[in-house]
């Protein structure tokens, strides 16, 4: 996994952070909105610790953010390995094919 371009990418972190957070809320029935305080921002985080299915649906979420589902297997592309930041779409790859 080429983590040092995904750390780079702002798309990665919304992915992550929006899964845990999401996943979180909805278990408890909760709004955005009620999170009006730190100590209730820790709680929550608290309760995915502590609960193995909440922990589990989260962890689920962040790893459909770390996998690149467009390669075959568990890892990232050579293409891609090769990448230290995200790639931008005016950006040419080099191609092998000539």
């Amino acid at each position: 996994m080429n983590w040092m371009a995904r750390v780079k990418n702002p798309i990665f972190w919304v992915q992550v952070m929006g899964t845990i957070l999401l996943t979180a809320l909805t278990y408890n029935s909760l709004q955005p909105a009620d999170l009006t305080s730190w100590q209730g921002v820790g709680q929550l985080l608290w309760g995915i610790v502590t609960n193995p299915y909440l922990l589990v649906s989260c962890l689920w979420g962040v790893w459909n953010a770390v996998n690149d589902p467009t390669t075959a297997g568990l890892k990232d592309s050579q293409a891609a390995l090769t990448y230290t930041a995200p790639k931008k779409d005016n950006e040419k790859e080099e191609s092998s094919n000539g």
